[in-house]
């Protein structure tokens, strides 16, 4: 244990929600340093469990959210802030951009917690997912003073303004309707082409219910597929792949238990399996295709024999080819999309397309060239560069792969086959994009960070906003 009191915070960090404060302002009271990167789903179920600790515990602590970016991109502070927000993280945050912080306090990895008492020192450091952190909350609480009315108290402030639409992630489309995961709802909306709402599967509160569309929850729900009269979602807060009847608007689970956890292969006890962060997902041959960002890998739910079977990945976090199961690794896949015999893979921290074929069982990369190499360029593959990309969707008469390239708010064009990797030309910058969808001669988009859904005309190249309504 370290007894030595911590050393003030850098000065000239950006205050993204909250007013200025200091460490020694807040003495009297503990606090919790939660060095974080937003793009990280380890970092989003860290702030979760803080979240959930700080829920049935009010007032015991603060909690300060210190972003440092792994990206060029999360250097820009609204950037930042929505790549936490989309998690659902309320906590007042700080930007480290220059990683000033980092150094000053020695942290090494992602997600860090110091855990500092209320005379100022570190008495804990937490680092990934093992420690049991309920514990190491209550403790450093148990001996907190109650609050006093002329503590300083850290306050989130700039509210994300209030839509219709609230951090959509995904969407999906047919010859006649769209669906979206209106993610920061916590529910599924089927809508026509136009944006008219026709029916909202789920309360629009954080919860895990089965049951009728109007009594069912989701939490978070960010990867959608369609097949048939089915709708299939990846509920990445529960940790869990659902299923929306179309034809009687009933929910069902069919693999998860509502918390992180190793995958086993085999028959699935839909309360019984784990799944760990389900973000994308796609159905061929009567199978889902789950990529789960929390593992790093890629499993499938086979809906004839309910069983589930590791597809790719070793799970360590880095990039490489090989055999899907012996020697594949990815970097938290965000998206996947099916057609005949290969998966395409949006490999998000490899800022990468990547393939999977179904037959040989090889993992091959497209375009991205390490965990740290990361631009925006187009060409030959060799030399493209993405930036933190977040979906794809395939072309149905064309042998071409759409990203939403988030990270440099670009809609960009890969064509399959050795192909170049373009940008497409539009009227603005995006904001955040992380779904898309082909369906009635149109790419639609998921303009997360904007609370939108846009609609860019394949044949005129004209983009427009979806104008979603009751």
């Amino acid at each position: 244990m370290n007894a030595a009191t911590l050393q003030e915070l850098p000065a000239g960090l950006d205050w993204l929600n909250a007013n200025p404060a200091s460490l020694n302002a807040l003495r009297g009271r503990p606090v919790v340093l939660a060095f974080v990167n937003a793009a990280s789903a380890w970092c989003a179920q860290r702030l979760q469990e803080l979240a959930y600790w700080q829920a049935r515990n009010p007032g015991k602590l603060h909690v300060l959210v210190l972003q440092v970016p792994r990206f060029d991109s999360e250097r820009q502070p609204q950037r930042s802030l929505k790549l936490l927000r989309r998690h659902g993280s309320a906590f007042p945050a700080v930007l480290d951009a220059d990683w000033a912080a980092w150094q000053r306090y020695g942290i090494e990895s992602w997600p860090t917690l110091l855990l500092v008492d209320a005379q100022g020192r570190e008495r804990e450091r937490i680092v990934g997912l093992a420690t049991d952190l309920d514990r190491a909350l209550t403790a450093l609480a148990a001996d907190a003073p109650p609050p006093g009315p002329e503590e300083i108290r850290l306050v989130e402030t700039v509210p994300e303004p209030r839509l219709t639409l609230r951090f959509p992630a995904a969407v999906a489309a047919n010859a006649e309707r769209l669906f979206i995961a209106d993610s920061g709802n916590h529910r599924i909306l089927e809508c026509t082409h136009s944006g008219r709402i026709l029916r909202q599967f789920g309360l629009g509160t954080a919860d895990a219910m089965d049951g009728p569309h109007d009594h069912a929850a989701f939490n978070r729900p960010q990867g959608l597929a369609l097949e048939r009269e089915y709708r299939y979602v990846a509920d990445t807060g529960n940790h869990s792949l659902r299923r929306i009847n179309l034809l009687n608007g009933t929910v069902d689970t069919l693999c998860g238990n509502g918390r992180a956890g190793d995958p086993v292969e085999g028959p699935v006890a839909s309360t019984h399996t784990s799944l760990n962060h389900p973000v994308g997902l796609a159905v061929a041959a009567n199978q889902v295709h789950l990529a789960c960002a929390g593992d790093n890998r890629l499993w499938s739910y086979d809906l004839g024999r309910g069983e589930l079977t590791l597809r790719a990945g070793t799970g360590r976090l880095e990039m490489r080819d090989g055999n899907a199961r012996t020697m594949a690794s990815f970097a938290q896949p965000a998206a996947v999309a099916a057609v005949q015999q290969v998966l395409y893979v949006c490999d998000a921290l490899g800022s990468a397309i990547r393939s999977l074929q179904l037959r040989s069982d090889l993992v091959q990369t497209l375009v991205g060239h390490g965990m740290w190499d990361f631009g925006d360029a187009d060409g030959p593959r060799a030399n493209a560069r993405l930036q933190h990309p977040q979906g794809i969707a395939l072309s149905a008469d064309a042998p071409l792969l759409w990203i939403a390239d988030s990270g440099n708010g670009s809609l960009r064009t890969l064509r399959l086959g050795g192909g170049e990797l373009s940008t497409v030309s539009l009227p603005r910058r995006l904001h955040g994009p992380s779904g898309l969808a082909i369906g009635g001669g149109a790419v639609w988009i998921a303009e997360t960070d904007a609370h939108a859904v846009l609609r860019y005309d394949i044949v005129t190249g004209e983009l427009g906003d979806v104008n979603i309504s009751e």
